[in-house]
């Protein structure tokens, strides 16, 4: 028998304030049909000062919790990706615990910046497998506004924010692709490309927190091709193919990036799950969000098969397959 860490319940959090398309036109040079026709972005949701990450996280964190019906001190683990921490340290997540009213077992972060939540479920899903942990709470959670330079139309309008959580048991399987969990995970990173998506701050450098700064073209061009790579990776592994794969829950960065995916997969439309035009870019929030939107309109049933995929900076890319 194998233990696999089995899903049981997911949660999201969005800010209360919705900003559109045509919001962002009254204070930055763009407009609702550049930024649609670039991105499929419509709208994005922006954190008010009183809505930190830890916020967000906790109360995805405990819809999470509630659909698994289980209480937060039962949880050994919490593992949030974020690189928008509320402060430099404690960690986000010993924030979330504390908020949560959990006093047992560990709670850290972990910063793969849009491969943040990919990375996250890794550890877990480790940990439940090698015993050290029988539950766990994996969360993405972002205030990504906070970070953003606002005069730099090329970037601003793509990012929003929001948390997402998933909620993880350990149960024994036959440790084959027909058992429900996580089947396998499978990270990257290449340093090489730092100056194509990174934070041009932080306390060691500049003592200040900075403005993201990317080269979209460059940022774009490696997308499909390192994820297509991680999703070849996770099908090869477990003698899979595109056609046993149910759903695609990609990092949502683009539109276009996730329609390319989807294609490579041969996956009909239909089932490629899309916030992107909802959300905009959320960073390692994203694929939560998406997951649980699906998994709450009914769209991902028990048993489905699950693609996740992203990428982020550093560059960091990685994949996971989840038999839901």
């Amino acid at each position: 028998m194998v233990t696999r860490a089995m899903a049981l319940g997911c949660g999201a959090a969005l800010p209360r304030r919705l900003v559109t398309n045509a919001d962002l036109a009254e204070r930055v040079d763009t407009s609702d049909d550049w930024i649609r026709k670039r991105t499929g972005i419509t709208q994005r949701y922006i954190a008010d000062a009183d809505e930190l990450t830890s916020v967000l996280g906790q109360r995805a964190a405990q819809a999470a919790l509630d659909m698994a019906g289980v209480p937060a001190d039962s949880v050994d683990l919490i593992v949030c990706a974020t690189s928008t921490p509320d402060e430099t340290f404690p960690s986000t997540a010993t924030r979330i615990q504390a908020g949560l009213g959990s006093t047992r077992g560990a709670a850290f972060d972990v910063q793969a910046v849009c491969s943040g939540f990919v990375y996250a479920l890794s550890l877990a899903d480790n940990f439940i497998r090698v015993g050290q942990a029988r539950s766990a709470l994996v969360i993405g959670a972002e205030t990504f506004s906070r970070i953003l330079d606002w005069e730099d139309r090329g970037t601003c309008v793509l990012f929003g924010d929001g948390a997402g959580a998933l909620y993880l048991e350990g149960r024994e399987g036959e440790g084959t692709t027909e058992d429900r969990g996580v089947i396998s995970t499978h990270l990257y990173s290449d340093g090489r490309f730092h100056d194509a998506l990174y934070v041009d701050g932080g306390p060691s450098s500049t003592k200040t927190v900075g403005h993201l700064r990317m080269e979209g073209r460059e940022v774009f061009r490696h997308a499909v091709v390192r994820m297509s790579e991680a999703v070849d990776t996770a099908l090869e592994v477990n003698g899979l193919t595109p056609a046993d794969i149910d759903w695609l829950v990609p990092h949502q960065a683009n539109r276009r990036i996730i329609e390319a995916m989807g294609k490579r997969l041969n996956l009909p439309d239909e089932r490629v799950v899309v916030t992107v035009d909802k959300h905009a870019n959320t960073s390692a929030a994203s694929i939560p969000l998406a997951l649980c939107e699906a998994v709450d309109d009914g769209r991902i049933q028990p048993g489905d098969m699950i693609l996740m995929e992203a990428m982020g900076g550093g560059f960091t890319w990685g994949s996971a397959l989840l038999r839901w």
